[in-house]
């Protein structure tokens, strides 16, 4: 049975889902409180970049079952299922904003109507969706969760660069304040995500997404040590990796530590949750330590090179390769390149930024640094490469015996 959605947000991860359930079949309303973001979508254009399969989509159903709205009311009384998808961010403390959420909750419930889903998507600390978001749906609308409207969270598995193809390959998780509420939401992504599971409660699956995050971040945290151990005893951690990598062994590879919307912030809502309890979760505490420590070991490391080559930070010219958080983007939220960057221009160097998926105008405004192209690395006291741009590969490699190169990536095919 095909029925009219609402997604509230369309950034990186809302736009996808909204044009993957309008592939489905449904209709879909999307709300923004961009207008601009509204008026792309409603052109048929695309507002979110470097996404494979994206602007075909939005071009194949705007105007027809993919439409957009400012207005979270009245998209909300519009349709009978609501989905929201937008951002949570954390300040300098560590601690959940949830200013954003709380809002776009507020509006879904102004418009909720009897028997109507609201599931939200957006990763958030765990017993956020029944203890603070249910509060807000059922002050503004007057019913009650579980038996007058139906409440239900599923995390978002996307990631960036595979948003689309993520809704075929990846398991999506579903789980309700009430069992009627799990049924429902099973029932309606079911229509449009090739695998569906269900869990018992929302905080079951709110904790589903926070584990992977610090799942990932602990085994970057094991090769980042790793790394820092082979470095000790004078051994290629990238030949050990691959002489020691086989169906029960999977070290990943080391680097600056991690950035992004997703690994350095989930694991933190468990972090911060025990440590206001007196409590601990040590092996999480630790990778967030190792990890952020990357980018002074890395530091240092560039300082140790230009002495090896008698020459002092103060006043060398250094080029950091690799900007965005990881290669292949264009967003900059949580990338390891920034405290890099500032301890570099801290010792008095002169600091060029290279990144092909970053404008000038952006290194400029956002790291204040020279922007530069690549073209010619003979001119720099030291390369710092943040990560792997195979487009800089040969270059680097050709001037590393003239210029001193320190990577966190291997430079190797």
């Amino acid at each position: 049975m095909k029925e009219a959605v609402s997604v509230v947000g369309l950034g990186k991860a809302g736009l996808p889902l909204a044009v993957v359930i309008a592939d489905a079949g449904h209709f879909v309303l999307g709300v923004d409180v961009s207008q601009k973001v509204v008026d792309m979508i409603n052109r048929g254009e695309c507002p979110v970049k470097g996404e494979p399969g994206l602007p075909e989509m939005v071009k194949k159903h705007h105007g027809k079952n993919l439409h957009a709205s400012s207005d979270p009311v009245d998209s909300s009384r519009k349709t009978t299922t609501h989905i929201v998808i937008v951002p949570l961010y954390i300040d300098d403390k560590y601690q959940p904003d949830f200013a954003i959420i709380d809002s776009a909750m507020a509006g879904v419930g102004k418009g909720l109507k009897r028997g109507d889903l609201v599931v939200v998507e957006t990763t958030m600390p765990v017993g956020t969706t029944s203890n603070r978001l249910r509060g807000i749906l059922e002050r503004e609308s007057g019913l009650k969760a579980g038996s007058d409207f139906y409440l239900a969270y599923s995390p978002e598995r996307i990631m960036t660069g595979f948003s689309i193809s993520r809704f075929k390959e990846f398991p999506k998780i579903v789980g309700g304040v009430s069992k009627e509420s799990t049924e429902r939401a099973f029932k309606f992504y079911s229509t449009f995500c090739k695998r569906v599971s269900k869990v018992d409660n929302t905080e079951t699956a709110e904790m589903t997404k926070i584990a992977e995050g610090v799942y990932r971040d602990v085994n970057i945290a094991i090769a980042n040590e790793l790394l820092k151990v082979c470095e000790e005893y004078g051994i290629d951690f990238w030949k050990m990796r691959e002489a020691a990598n086989h169906e029960y062994c999977n070290i990943l590879e080391a680097g600056c530590g991690v950035g992004g919307h997703c690994i350095p912030v989930y694991p933190q809502f468990i972090i911060q949750d025990f440590k206001k309890k007196g409590r601990v979760v040590p092996l999480a505490s630790a990778a967030r330590e190792v990890n952020d420590g990357m980018a002074e070991y890395y530091f240092k490391k560039v300082t140790a090179a230009l002495e090896a080559k008698g020459k002092t930070l103060s006043g060398a010219k250094v080029a950091v390769v690799g900007l965005a958080f990881r290669e292949g983007v264009d967003e900059t939220f949580y990338t390891r390149a920034k405290p890099l960057v500032r301890m570099l221009k801290e010792g008095g160097a002169v600091v060029y930024g290279i990144d092909p998926m970053i404008s000038d105008a952006r290194i400029k405004d956002e790291f204040c640094i020279i922007p530069d192209s690549g073209r010619d690395f003979k001119g720099f006291d030291c390369v710092l490469v943040v990560h792997k741009n195979v487009e800089y590969r040969n270059r680097l490699l050709a001037v590393k015996n003239l210029v001193p190169v320190v990577s966190c990536k291997s430079l190797q095919e």
